[in-house]
């Protein structure tokens, strides 16, 4: 199976996400982190520098939940700008 290739708003938002994660984990370790979200501190690391910018559901939620982050705080800390403006103005 060949993976499509992301857009450019794909990359951004996964990049959002990693500064989101980055500044949610504040002094926390990302080794602590990872351990607390049952993933690799490899694949946080990914995540938080835009390498790995589509991450599953479960290890969003998994980080989320080892963060104290609502999955709703994430969703709206990683959405489009330009996305929220234009539902902004259709509302």
């Amino acid at each position: 199976m060949v993976r499509t290739p992301l857009t450019p708003g794909e990359r951004e938002r996964g990049e959002r996400f990693g500064v989101l994660l980055r500044e949610a984990r504040g002094g926390r370790s990302m080794v602590d982190v990872a351990a607390a979200a049952g993933v690799s501190a490899e694949t946080l690391r990914k995540i938080e520098t835009g390498r790995a910018p589509t991450p599953s559901f479960f290890t969003v939620a998994a980080l989320a939940y080892a963060l104290g982050l609502s999955l709703d705080e994430l969703a709206t800390a990683c959405a489009d700008p330009a996305e929220e403006e234009g539902a902004a103005l259709s509302a």
